[in-house]
């Protein structure tokens, strides 16, 4: 992030203590948001002496008519590129407050920067141009407006002088703006006509539209209502580092939110333990000439003593006993996806919640966005840009809060390789840490196992429609391989929902919990050196492609192949008869899609087949790609 550091103008001088009041403006590349900050700039008196003057003679020597943008487009490549890049700071002050945008970049590659910039402000102007409307990448800056949470909202509808002042065409553009927010709940604080080459509706009413009777644009900001200070809120001091110094151990973090002082217990999440805050220390220079204070706040990098030496470790969030953290393994996120390569269940990935860095598993995307429409449906994968929900599963536990709770402490990123991913904030917390739970390593290595057993564990995972001969197949293949000494059992997926997913319906959500609990099970069954047989519909490949993420090598996808009408005349539960008449909602078939694997290890076509060489054949599958 780029800070172009224009001098904070005299007037401002009793206003500068206090916080700046942070202000994104966002919108699609051309609409004019870098030439309205410029002139935000100027109307409100804000530029330093001689800088107007500066740029207009830096202009003219390149043989440019000068242009307001010209304030923030400070990186040379901006200017040979014609688009903005970076996020930029800069303060303005009115007779109310002192503020500070943040400029964020509209052209879509630059998305990244643009979550960067919206994420730190209280408030945002959009803004639209008034010939072209909403357009695609500003339907979209908005949505990220909402989803990281930000509601107050003031329209600048922008180049007004450009229709030439029309009503008419403002209202309309107004309209389809105000509706568009509405859906994605985010109401308009105002939507004001201006145009930022001239100056209409910035700072004063234009006589170009005395037909508008609204507010402004810097009066619908001195509207806008600050957010609570993060010191009123719950302390959350995310923990960077320990340090040695002399014989003290030193912990050092920076304050989120809440305040920290001397002699108050604290505790660490999701460790679980708790001491007594002994000392605050801060610095001048060097070490020798330390000034203990007695409390810090949100906003402080702090270092601090314990009363006794407990076990911490970077990335534990610290808080106090009666307002902690939730501590979760499984949570319910929405994201934005920022990679080229798009995003895929079953993939694992860095989650980043301030300090803490842990391995998580996407297991399962349960609806993807079209920021046009608002329509929300299923999704396979998620494309670069793209705006989803999805279930985060982390084998470590996460110290966190959701978004709406505490907004520092419930955001985070996803990073694949080197780099930034995607941007997510924490909706729902699903499953609980187990704080009493610690995994430890078995006894008996799977070596030790094999040659035993005389084969390795592993995991032949059945899919195909109902009907196509998953179960008969499985219960067949295993009293052939336990007759030839094989260690075999089957998971057959009706079963499992009688017993250990009988809480379970069949919506989206239930059916991927589902998949997820029989390939756990299947895991620890392997693991202990069995031959899993497993039998379930399993009808998306998203699906699929999780039980293998979380059962890693040893998954085997074979595909019963048989087609709807075979299977729909077989019926051997008189499930499609009831399918048909309107019984059952969502049949895999009838209603509800079957994705074929495209990759599986092993096809068995029951159409066209024997049982009996159908069976033989998943024999020798597992005897040899599961042999000692």
């Amino acid at each position: 992030m780029s800070v172009i550091d224009l001098a904070i103008h005299p007037k401002a001088a009793g206003l500068q203590k206090g916080r700046a009041f942070p202000i994104v403006i966002v919108g699609h590349v051309d609409h004019g948001k870098s030439t309205l900050v410029g002139r935000l700039l100027h109307d409100t008196d804000s530029l330093p002496a001689g800088k107007l003057e500066q740029l207009k003679a830096v202009s003219e020597k390149r043989g440019l008519d000068f242009e307001w943008s010209f304030l923030l487009d400070a990186l040379q490549v901006e200017r040979d590129q014609g688009i903005t890049v970076d996020t930029t700071q800069i303060w303005f002050t009115t007779q109310r407050r002192r503020y500070v945008i943040i400029d964020a970049p509209g052209h879509k590659e630059f998305l990244k920067n643009m979550v960067t910039g919206a994420a730190q402000a209280d408030a945002a102007i959009l803004v639209v141009d008034a010939a072209q409307g909403l357009a695609e990448q500003t339907r979209r800056h908005a949505y990220l407006l909402q989803l990281l949470g930000i509601r107050q909202v003031a329209v600048a509808i922008n180049k007004i002088d450009l229709i030439g002042h029309d009503r008419d065409r403002f209202q309309a553009v107004a309209e389809a703006v105000r509706n568009y927010l509405a859906d994605i709940g985010i109401e308009a604080a105002a939507l004001v006509p201006v145009s930022a080459r001239t100056g209409d509706n910035i700072a004063a009413h234009s006589p170009q539209t005395a037909w508008y009777r609204g507010p402004t644009l810097i009066g619908a900001l001195d509207a806008f209502t600050p957010r609570a200070l993060p010191v009123e809120q719950p302390l959350r001091l995310p923990i960077q580092d320990l340090y040695r110094l002399d014989d003290r151990r030193v912990v050092v973090g920076r304050i989120e939110s809440g305040r920290l002082k001397v002699g108050e217990r604290i505790r660490f999440a999701p460790l679980g333990r708790e001491a007594v805050v002994a000392s605050l220390e801060s610095w001048r220079g060097n070490a020798a000439h330390h000034q203990p204070r007695e409390e810090a706040i949100a906003g402080d990098s702090v270092a601090f003593t314990l009363d006794e030496d407990v076990f911490i470790e970077r990335g534990v969030l610290a808080s106090h006993p009666d307002q902690a953290p939730r501590e979760a393994s499984r949570i319910a996120v929405r994201l934005f996806w920022l990679d080229k390569a798009p995003l895929k269940p079953g993939e694992r990935l860095t989650l980043k919640l301030g300090t803490t860095e842990r391995e998580v598993q996407i297991e399962a995307i349960t609806e993807a966005l079209d920021v046009e429409s608002l329509s929300s449906a299923d999704a396979a994968q998620i494309e670069r840009n793209g705006v989803a929900r999805a279930i985060l599963r982390s084998r470590r536990p996460l110290a966190l809060d959701t978004y709406d709770a505490l907004p520092r402490t419930g955001r985070g990123v996803l990073i694949r390789g080197p780099q930034i991913a995607g941007g997510l904030v924490v909706e729902e917390v699903l499953q609980q840490a187990a704080h009493a739970v610690v995994a430890v390593d078995s006894s008996v290595t799977a070596q030790d196992r094999a040659a035993v057993n005389g084969h390795r564990g592993g995991v032949l995972w059945l899919t195909g429609l109902s009907g196509a001969g998953k179960s008969t197949l499985a219960m067949a293949a295993q009293a052939a391989l336990f007759a030839r000494g094989r260690q075999v059992v089957v998971l057959d997926g009706d079963n499992l929902r009688q017993g250990l997913n009988r809480d379970l319906g069949f919506s989206d959500a239930d059916r991927a919990e589902n998949i997820r609990r029989i390939a756990e099970v299947a895991k620890l069954m392997a693991d202990a050196g069995l031959i899993v047989l497993v039998s379930a519909i399993s009808p998306l490949q998203r699906q699929r492609d999780a039980a293998r993420a979380i059962i890693g090598p040893d998954f085997h996808e074979v595909f019963v192949r048989a087609d709807l009408a075979t299977c729909e005349a077989r019926d051997p539960k008189g499930l499609y008869k009831r399918a048909r008449a309107g019984e059952i909602a969502g049949f895999t078939g009838i209603s509800a899609p079957y994705e074929a694997p495209q990759a599986a290890q092993l096809t068995l076509d029951t159409t066209q087949r024997a049982l009996s060489d159908s069976v033989e054949t998943l024999v020798d599958y597992a005897l040899r790609g599961l042999a000692a």
